[in-house]
C-alpha cells in the first residue's frame, strides 16, 4: 500500500480534486530548465483522444525521470491532461490554451453556441519499471449563444487564459454552459472516476 502519490501537474484543480478525494499528494513538478510544454503541440491532424493520451503518457515519462534524478523515496506517479475538441472543425480538432487575447476571442466565438467535447486523460506509474495505465475520459458539453460583449468581458476578467478551450467550468464560464453530459471533474481537469479505479490499481491509500 502506498500512504501518497506524486502529483506531475501544476494545476491548483487537480490539486483540490485530489484534496477531494481524500488523497494525499506530493508535487513532482518540472525543473525551471525544463520544457515541457513542447509535448503540447498537437501533431499534424492529430485526433483529439489520441493527442491528449500521447501528451499524458508523455508526461508520465518525464515525470519518471524527474523522480529518478531526485533521489526520492517511491510512490506511484500521476499524470493527467485535458483538451477541448470541436469535431469536424475547420480549425482542426484541438482547441487547446489561447495564446492571447485574439486567439481567446477565436476559441470563444468557435465554441459559442455549440455542443464540443472534453476529453481528459489521466494516468499512474504503479512502479518504475511498468508503463503507466492510462484511461479517457470524454465528456459534452454545450455553450449558449455569446454575444462579443460577453467574451471581451470574460477575457478581461484573465480566465480564460492558460485553459484549454479557453474557459474554465469551474469559474465564471459556468454561466455560458447550458447542458453538459459526462464527467465534471473530468471536465475541470481530472475525472474522479477514473482517478479512483486507477489509485486503487496502484494501492493508493484514499482515508
Amino acid at each position: 500500500m502506498h500512504s501518497f502519490v506524486y502529483l506531475a501537474s501544476q494545476s491548483p484543480r487537480r490539486q483540490e480534486l485530489l484534496t477531494q478525494m481524500n488523497v494525499h499528494f506530493e508535487m513532482l513538478l518540472p525543473a525551471s530548465d525544463e520544457d515541457s510544454e513542447s509535448i503540447e503541440t498537437p501533431l499534424p491532424e492529430e485526433k483529439a483522444r489520441n493527442y491528449v493520451e500521447r501528451v499524458t503518457l508523455a508526461k508520465s515519462a518525464l515525470a519518471l525521470s524527474r523522480w529518478e534524478k531526485r533521489n526520492m523515496p517511491w510512490a506511484p506517479i500521476l499524470c493527467a491532461d485535458t483538451t477541448v475538441s470541436l469535431p469536424n472543425s475547420i480549425a482542426g480538432e484541438i482547441l487547446g490554451k489561447p495564446q492571447d487575447e485574439l486567439d481567446a476571442i477565436r476559441i470563444l466565438t468557435m465554441l459559442s453556441g455549440k455542443v464540443h467535447e472534453v476529453l481528459t486523460a489521466v494516468a499512474i506509474t504503479e512502479n518504475p519499471k511498468d508503463q503507466p495505465t492510462c484511461l479517457v475520459q470524454t465528456s459534452q458539453v454545450q455553450f449558449a449563444n455569446l454575444s462579443r460583449e460577453e467574451i471581451n468581458a470574460y477575457i478581461a476578467s484573465g480566465e480564460p487564459f492558460g485553459k484549454a478551450g479557453a474557459y474554465g467550468i469551474q469559474g465564471r464560464a459556468a454561466a455560458f454552459i447550458s447542458r453538459i453530459e459526462g464527467s465534471y471533474s473530468g471536465i475541470m481537469g481530472l475525472p474522479l472516476y477514473e482517478t479512483a479505479q486507477l489509485l486503487d490499481r496502484a494501492q493508493v491509500i484514499r482515508i
